[in-house]
């Protein structure tokens, strides 16, 4: 059997993992069972089989039957100590899985109603983030995301307040949800409040709808990341736009297959992507549904892509160059990189 270097000892960062979805399935049922919370019968089957749910969510029907099983796994979160246990739990995985800087993404108001208002609940985030960070020796910083799917003014307010917590370990804004819910240019104000706090802009955009969308998170948000981002693949000249101004692609090759973006992974437009010279980010998106975490993600553009070891290297690069880790941070990361690449495979 030929031997290859293994991908949870690549070092990388990790930009597009979902708060709630970042769950370990295990923790989902015991936080169920502690709270006398009724799930839906697919998510258990989910669950206990670790097969990810058939879930298909490129028509409306399919992505509100997405957000149902999401909302489910959410509900189970309702205690300080349990967002605690979530985020360290997600540091471990990631660390596990070789990445060296975290940015977990979250929209506080999910959170809120049952932490004690919005900024506790932000407040309650941040500490358990600073606590993972220090007991796993993670690089750990929070994105907060506004939901498109509620209205603008929200996210201002969300804005403001990612904003205020900046120097507590937060360093972007994104837009989530439905990306055929609500025009990009609608959540402006919010990104402009957000960028001149200095934060980063990462929305999504690119994955349920075509480059289209990808156009309007570059020219209504000026946008510095994007969610996902794969649609751009479509548009020869909107490749150029990315990489020529260097703006990296969050894209979760396993997501994209189980929400039905593409039928099989091979599909994923990884190849035009990476040889148009788009920056890339590989991520787990939400791994409690999509059944695959980090790791995973580079074995697919090995695997289903024909990726070599330097290519899967210059990609951990990307993942660390378009992150808002710290230089000295980048610096360890790259060096790992060029560690892993040039040791010998051992058997």
């Amino acid at each position: 059997m030929e031997r290859v270097r293994d991908l949870s000892e690549l070092p990388k960062a990790h930009l597009h993992l979902h708060f709630t979805g970042s769950m370990r399935p295990g923790t989902v049922l015991e936080l169920a069972d502690k709270y006398g919370v009724r799930l839906p019968e697919t998510l258990i089957e989910a669950l206990t089989s670790g097969e990810p749910p058939k879930l298909r969510a490129t028509d409306e029907r399919g992505w509100f039957r997405f957000q149902r099983l999401y909302d489910a796994a959410r509900s189970c979160v309702r205690e300080p100590e349990d967002i605690q246990r979530l985020v360290r739990e997600a540091a471990e995985e990631d660390v596990r899985d070789g990445s060296g800087w975290l940015e977990i993404q979250v929209d506080p108001t999910s959170y809120a109603p049952r932490l004690g208002g919005l900024i506790p609940a932000l407040e309650i985030i941040l500490d358990a983030v600073d606590t993972a960070s220090r007991e796993t020796g993670l690089g750990m910083r929070l994105l907060v995301a506004a939901n498109r799917m509620k209205h603008p003014l929200d996210a201002r307010t969300l804005a403001r307040l990612a904003v205020r917590y900046a120097d507590r370990g937060i360093v972007g804004f994104g837009l989530s949800n439905d990306e055929r819910r609500g025009m990009a240019r609608d959540f402006d104000r919010a990104f402009h409040i957000a960028r001149e706090g200095g934060l980063l802009s990462a929305p999504h955009g690119g994955e349920l709808t075509g480059p289209a969308s990808v156009r309007d998170c570059l020219d209504d948000l000026h946008a510095t990341r994007i969610g996902h981002g794969v649609r751009a693949a479509e548009d020869p000249r909107l490749l150029k736009r990315l990489a020529d101004r260097g703006i990296t692609c969050e894209v979760c090759p396993a997501s994209n297959v189980a929400l039905g973006v593409y039928e099989k992974p091979e599909d994923v437009p990884l190849r035009t992507l990476f040889e148009s010279g788009v920056p890339l980010a590989l991520g787990a998106d939400d791994p409690l549904l999509f059944g695959s975490r980090l790791a995973a993600q580079y074995e697919i553009a090995r695997r289903h892509h024909a990726f070599t070891d330097a290519e899967l290297a210059e990609l951990a690069r990307q993942s660390v160059r378009g992150s808002a880790a710290p230089r000295e941070t980048k610096e360890r990361l790259l060096a790992g990189v060029d560690t892993w690449l040039t040791e010998p495979v051992s058997a």
